[in-house]
């Protein structure tokens, strides 16, 4: 598998700091996941930050702090993860999002459905697969807020080039794209997004407020 396109630095800096939300952190997780040039960078910040921390004073523990942590450990409710498939496929999920929980899916515009996955945290990110038809072209939008996008079967192009298996795309209210679905196949990928589709043009604006994601 050949990624061309990858998360900006900053925000591969900030996954590897935990300052994600949720939804973030999970799609560019599994990015990292299956990304070597990517990978080797997180572990880069990483060290740094380990580094950093050795030059920190110390400062002292409760005398029952590990008491606590354990006692959390021991009653924090069991989950077990059991494999998910993609929707319309037998092609198996990343393990990273075996944990969470599939919504219902639902159409959410000619050629287009989506599957809301269940956070454990609230945030204003939401997460979802979303499934696009061979040949599918979405109207010309920008974004209210931003959408992470990683590709996990099929691809898609736009203005920023060819989207396919592992490539991430990055989308916020200065970015104005008209994603067109490869007649290869379906196209499956995992979002993280904050705010609306903001549909351009006449027709866009027609049918804007029928396509929720």
């Amino acid at each position: 598998m050949t990624i061309s396109h990858h998360p900006p630095e900053d925000l591969l800096a900030d996954f590897a700091a935990g300052k994600l939300e949720e939804a973030h952190q999970l799609v560019v997780g599994v990015h990292v996941t299956g990304c070597a040039r990517c990978a080797r960078f997180v572990q880069a910040i990483e060290q740094l930050a380990g580094a950093a921390l050795e030059d920190v004073e110390p400062v002292p523990l409760a005398p029952d702090a590990f008491h606590r942590v354990m006692s959390r450990i021991h009653n924090a409710p069991k989950q077990t993860a059991t494999p998910i498939f993609a929707p319309d496929t037998n092609q198996e999920l990343p393990p990273a999002l075996r944990k969470y929980r599939l919504g219902k899916r639902r159409r959410v515009a000619p050629g287009l459905s989506m599957r809301p996955i269940e956070l454990s945290s609230s945030g204003t990110a939401r997460a979802f697969l979303l499934r696009s038809a061979p040949g599918s072209r979405m109207l010309e939008h920008t974004h209210t807020g931003t959408e992470l996008t990683l590709v996990l079967e099929g691809s898609f192009s736009h203005e920023g080039g060819r989207f396919g298996p592992g490539d991430f795309d990055y989308g916020d209210d200065e970015i104005d794209h008209r994603p067109i679905v490869s007649d290869e196949g379906p196209c499956l990928c995992l979002v993280a997004m904050t705010g609306d589709l903001r549909m351009n043009g006449f027709l866009g604006r027609l049918i804007g407020p029928f396509v929720r994601l």
